[in-house]
C-alpha cells in the first residue's frame, strides 16, 4: 500500500465525513448553497448519508476489504459527477470549487486504489 494512497484516501475520507456532518447539521452554509442548486432541504439529511456511506467505505476499504474501498470511491466519483452537474445546470458556478473539490478526492482515490 502505497503512501499516497493513505493520505489521498484519509483526506477524502474526512471530507466526505466533515461535509456529510455539515450536512446532517444542517449548517446554514450547506442549506443556503442547497437551495441556490435548487435541492429541497429534505434531501439534505438522505445526501449526508450517501456521503457518509462513501466514507465508511474507503475507510474499510482501507483497513480491510478493498474491493469495498474500488465500490466506495466509485459511488463518490459519481455522487460528484452529479453534484457538479447540477451546478453547472443551473448555472450555479461561483461555489463550484466545493463539489469539484470532492470529484477531484474520489478520482484520485480511485486511481490509486485501482492501482494497489
Amino acid at each position: 500500500m502505497s503512501i499516497a494512497l493513505v493520505i489521498v484516501t484519509v483526506v477524502a475520507i474526512a471530507a466526505n465525513a466533515g461535509i456529510a456532518a455539515a450536512d446532517f447539521a444542517k449548517a446554514p452554509f450547506v442549506l443556503a448553497n442547497s437551495a441556490e442548486v435548487n435541492v429541497e432541504p429534505e434531501w439534505v439529511p438522505w445526501l449526508a448519508a450517501l456521503k457518509m456511506a462513501g466514507a465508511a467505505g474507503l475507510l474499510i476499504g482501507l483497513v480491510a476489504y478493498p474491493p469495498l474501498g474500488v465500490a466506495a470511491a466509485t459511488a463518490l466519483v459519481l455522487f460528484y459527477v452529479g453534484a457538479v452537474a447540477v451546478h453547472v445546470r443551473t448555472k450555479v458556478l461561483h461555489n463550484l470549487h466545493f463539489p469539484g473539490g470532492h470529484l477531484a478526492l474520489a478520482v484520485a482515490t480511485l486511481a490509486l486504489t485501482l492501482t494497489r
